[in-house]
């Protein structure tokens, strides 16, 4: 809806309706001659943006439609040229548009495509413009590391020597025309115009030179070539050249003493200063994906589903063996055995029969041949795969737990303690069960929606969750049933995990802000209260991103179901928290990625994580690999000691009674490779002769020596015999007569 207020008149409006557009993340803006435009979406969830006549707002006069995404459109009008900028949050697009009081009201004039995805954009007074240029607008963009600026400029013949009155008219001072008071007892004065040109503007007093402070370049070093990037334009006489990717740094960036002379920076404030400027790195910033030989891949798989709720991963792996949900009436799951990679038979498979659609599954960590399968019944079944695999149809559980009265969201099993299992579920409450009784031993409360995800401490001790409600939580469910500790979550409703990093110090959320854009929260476990220490915006997609943690190098990678994009990121305990590292491709769009032990890595390749991948008719290993030169040496700089998280570290009755213990660790290292720390140190090869051997002057005899040397040993040694002295002559008597 619109609406039109004279506030000084009356409350009611004076003008108002309906505005035929989504009534989320609308923007509405004055431009020229009473017209007013508003943005946002229509039915088809197409970003558009209209124009309407505020004195007549039956019908708009006008509009544009900008293609389908989820970010915001935000509208800037410049009065003096009637030109209208839309930029797209999260896209990397800015379209410009002339505003007409006649037909066509709007037309294009250009599309300025960014380097970087949009956080937000302002336009620049215009004073501040380079009018000698013949630049019009200039425009400051938001992206997630700076702000660039965008610059409009018209190509004339004399730019840059002569002023263009045709470009700009006299412009709104900076001088209010009334106070306030005057405003609301009826004045209707107007703020003075000025002139932009050079030799007419107002003067400006000049600040004290004690407050003026030191000068400083903020986007502006180098050429203005190398500020300026072509865009793609239509056939319009503005043209839009967009500004470099990063501002540069130059010396008039710095500010100095009074007297300009800068005093030398000691080797420890050079040091910090440069690890400033380029910011913190990490040893996995160049982290490489690969794909594995085809001989690894399990092919020709049929029937997947690929319609599995959003709190599932979509298949779930161990040591041994895949479990993959089927598309197939009765909820039924194939399971395949890692050790017989290659192409499925064409005919049916042997699976496991749930009977009912299949919510959320997962082995069990300290049994390759258990796997728990949650159902829309409200049930969990517990499926025992006998030894080698299946070779027959199974359609008897061993275990049936029932206790939820709705639908259940996910399962997840303790990582310390053997035969216990958590759940969520439709009715909000997350309750605990013993696998060796078969019964729920603890029902958690206090969510007041969906439950989106839940994540074990590494200590076993304490379980958190994220909720559609808002909040993140966390339970002692040994002492309490209530949350300990509640604090803000994402703010989307898409979906969301977490995960407990940097040795249980913090949480890591993966959701959506109120955008609908996926990013990463970071949460002092101490304090959930305070909401997040950090935070990392990643980009705008549909699917949640499923985080897996490695404890030991804290890097955490990141993906979503239909994604082909892998994210990489080393999390640290201090800002700036997130390190970003290198990102994989996969050539399709995957369906899940779950990943293996991590004695399945191989350290004589440097590999730090193995994943299978999971695609629509496959499953393929991929390795994380760190470049290093010296590969023959064991890296224990990137290999700490790693748990031997596939075995319990006690049993779940002693847990349920109070015990706590913590798993085992054992060492990644070959007995036949040595550490790289431990390896010899190399003396540095010289690659060039010294200096010496070029600055030494020689004799003229040394000189002649050498050029006689050299002519003799390109002739070779004058005693020794021609080549024709050792060929063989013909007897006389073969001679013709």
């Amino acid at each position: 809806m619109i609406r039109v207020f004279d506030p000084r008149a009356q409350l009611a409006p004076v003008q108002s309706a309906k505005s035929l557009q989504s009534n989320k993340d609308s923007r509405i803006l004055w431009t020229k001659d009473d017209l007013l435009l508003t943005t946002g979406f229509d039915t088809m969830r197409s970003r558009e943006a209209r124009l309407w006549d505020s004195r007549k707002l039956t019908s708009s006069l006008g509009s544009v439609s900008l293609g389908t995404s989820s970010g915001t459109l935000i509208p800037l009008f410049d009065e003096d040229t009637g030109l209208l900028l839309l930029a797209g949050m999260g896209n990397t697009g800015i379209d410009c548009f002339e505003v007409s009081s006649s037909e066509p009201f709007l037309s294009q004039v250009s599309h300025c495509l960014t380097d970087t995805s949009t956080k937000g954009v302002a336009l620049v007074p215009k004073l501040a413009l380079d009018v000698m240029s013949c630049e019009v607008v200039r425009v400051l963009q938001l992206t997630d590391s700076c702000i660039l600026p965008i610059s409009y400029q018209v190509p004339r013949k004399n730019s840059g020597h002569e002023f263009h009155d045709d470009l700009y008219p006299d412009t709104v001072g900076t001088t209010p025309a009334m106070s306030a008071e005057e405003w609301w007892k009826g004045g209707n004065k107007q703020v003075e115009r000025i002139s932009l040109h050079p030799d007419k503007r107002p003067k400006q007093k000049a600040a004290p030179a004690k407050q003026t402070p030191a000068k400083k370049e903020v986007a502006s070093g180098g050429s203005k070539e190398d500020q300026a990037r072509d865009c793609s334009t239509s056939s319009s006489p503005l043209s839009t050249p967009s500004s470099s990717a990063a501002p540069s740094r130059s010396p008039s960036s710095t500010s100095g003493l009074s007297s300009g002379f800068v005093p030398s920076p000691s080797p420890s404030q050079t040091a910090k200063a440069f690890q400033n400027l380029m910011g913190p790195t990490s040893k996995f910033r160049h982290i490489q994906g690969t794909v594995m030989h085809r001989d690894t891949h399990i092919t020709n798989i049929r029937g997947l589903n690929l319609t599995t709720p959003g709190e599932c991963d979509g298949f779930c792996v161990n040591r041994q063996r895949v479990a993959v949900p089927l598309a197939i009436s009765g909820g039924q799951i194939a399971v395949f055995e890692r050790s017989q990679p290659g192409k499925l038979p064409d005919t049916a498979l042997p699976t496991i029969q749930n009977s009912v659609n299949v919510a959320d599954f997962a082995w069990d960590p300290f049994d390759t041949h258990r796997l728990a399968v949650a159902g829309d019944d409200a049930k969990i079944r517990v499926w025992q795969v006998p030894e080698g695999g299946l070779k027959e149809t199974l359609t008897e559980p061993k275990i049936i737990m029932q206790g939820h009265t709705e639908k259940i969201y996910s399962i997840t099993f303790h990582p310390l303690a053997s035969g216990l299992l958590v759940s969520s579920s439709y009715d909000l409450t997350v309750r605990l069960w013993n696998l060796e009784t078969g019964k729920q031993v603890k029902v958690l409360d206090g969510h007041q929606d969906q439950v989106f995800g839940m994540a074990w401490s590494p200590d076993g001790k304490l379980l958190a969750t994220v909720c559609k409600d808002g909040k993140v939580r966390i339970y002692d469910p040994r002492k309490s049933t209530s949350p300990v500790q509640e604090g803000p979550g994402p703010e989307g409703h898409r979906g969301a995990r977490v995960v407990w990093v940097c040795d249980g110090k913090y949480l890591l959320v993966s959701g959506f802000d109120s955008r609908s854009e996926r990013g990463l929260y970071l949460y002092s476990a101490s304090s959930l209260s305070s909401g997040a220490v950090s935070s990392v915006p990643v980009n705008v997609s549909p699917s949640t991103l499923i985080p897996y943690y490695d404890p030991d190098t804290s890097v955490v990678i990141l993906t979503g179901k239909g994604d082909t994009r892998v994210y990489i990121y080393e999390i640290v305990p201090e800002d700036p928290y997130f390190i970003e590292c290198s990102s994989f491709n996969s050539p399709e769009p995957h369906k899940g990625l779950a990943f293996l032990p991590k004695t399945e890595c191989n350290v004589r390749d440097v590999e730090v994580a193995v994943g299978l991948m999971l695609t629509k008719t496959t499953i393929e290993p991929v390795a994380f690999k760190v470049p290093r030169v010296k590969k023959e040496f064991f890296q224990d700089d990137v290999y700490s000691d790693t748990a031997v998280w596939w075995e319990p570290a006690l049993t779940g009755s002693a847990w349920l009674s109070g015990s706590n213990d913590q798993h085992k660790k054992i060492s990644l290292k070959p007995k036949d490779m040595t550490p790289v720390s431990e390896a010899p140190k190399e003396a540095p090869v010289r690659k060039y002769l010294p200096s010496s051997v070029y600055l030494e002057e020689k004799t003229d005899e040394q000189k002649k020596d050498e050029l006689l040397n050299a002519m003799v040993a390109k002739l070779g040694n004058m005693d020794d015999p021609l080549p024709q002295e050792s060929y063989e002559g013909v007897d006389e008597d073969e001679w013709d007569d």
